[in-house]
């Protein structure tokens, strides 16, 4: 009987301290907090911050949770991936994320702060650009097959501007150097923005960058437009021709895309996924991105498939340049 008592009061004050307990509470539903960081690894005012901007505000609408874009340039936007990558895998820090990061960077760089085969996952496509090839006032050229045969004509002394290493106009002017076998140098800046700065003040020849950033110095006279990087001539820009005409098959068109660091939740990245696809067929957001570029989304799936083809072929061009890991 005394050893019975012993045990029914046991178990009395089990559940007396159990009642006690606080409930254990649901995992909170995604987004439950703010602010959603989404950080755009250039300096602003390129291309990429802008778009980035622009669906930033529909997509926190439709999320229900305010985005505050952040800016984190270096090393051609691989210092703001290695940032995202190391976060929390929660969907609350995400990449606006261009082929540099993923696509080119694995072979450009010796020492990446990040993996770009696992430390990034999908959340979904955003939008497909144009660049276009200009060259400073100064530059005694017209088109495209003038700028060739003027390079031919003083190997090594061009230099061609971009947003930096292994960013889309980084690699453009590779493509282009390889396809039109021309000598010029490579000069890298911290974005965009500051590229268009000296190629409007004439400290650098020529790039091959962002339509949509360039197109008010294009038709201002502040810079001489030569050929855009689609197979076919762009909507924004019907009167520039494409770099094609003159060199078949050229095409160095840019995706941007987002990403978020690996591990985050399937449940979390189909929320970002599914509002985000709703924000890009929105006609009013169409309306409102940057002229030259498409909204076009995807599945985080049909992404990954996306970016390992675009490694493949990057790779390739790479290689067959001889560019050496930095």
């Amino acid at each position: 009987m005394r050893s019975g008592t012993r045990v029914l009061l046991a178990m009395g004050a089990c559940c007396a301290l159990l009642g006690a307990m606080p409930p254990v509470r649901a995992a909170e539903p995604f987004p439950s907090r703010q602010p959603i960081r989404l950080i755009v690894p250039f300096a602003p005012g390129g291309g990429a911050d802008a778009a980035a901007r622009v669906v930033a505000v529909p997509w926190a609408k439709a999320l229900g949770q305010s985005i505050v874009v952040e800016n984190r340039p270096g090393a051609g936007g691989t210092l703001g991936a290695g940032f995202v990558a190391q976060s929390r895998p929660d969907g609350y820090t995400l990449l606006f994320t261009t082929p540099g990061q993923q696509m080119t960077a694995p072979y450009l760089f010796k020492n990446l702060p990040y993996d770009p085969y696992k430390g990034l996952v999908s959340v979904g496509k955003m939008l497909e650009g144009a660049n276009v090839l200009v060259v400073t006032k100064s530059l005694p050229v017209n088109s495209v097959r003038e700028l060739i045969d003027y390079a031919k004509a003083h190997p090594g002394k061009l230099g061609f501007a971009s947003s930096g290493v292994g960013s889309t106009s980084h690699l453009a002017g590779e493509l282009f150097k390889q396809e039109a076998g021309v000598d010029i140098f490579h000069v890298p800046y911290r974005g965009t923005g500051l590229a268009r700065n000296d190629i409007i003040g004439g400290q650098v020849p020529m790039t091959i960058d962002t339509l949509s950033v360039y197109l008010p110095q294009i038709q201002a006279g502040e810079v001489r437009a030569l050929g855009v990087s689609t197979l076919q001539r762009n909507p924004a820009a019907p009167d520039i021709p494409a770099i094609a005409d003159t060199l078949p098959g050229f095409e160095a068109a840019p995706i941007n895309y987002v990403t978020a660091p690996a591990g985050t939740p399937p449940d979390v990245l189909a929320k970002l996924n599914s509002t985000l696809n709703q924000v890009l067929a929105d006609p009013q957001v169409k309306k409102s991105i940057p002229p030259g570029t498409e909204l076009d989304g995807s599945t985080p799936q049909e992404m990954d498939a996306l970016v390992t083809s675009e490694q493949k072929k990057w790779k390739r061009l790479i290689d067959n340049a001889g560019i050496k890991p930095e």
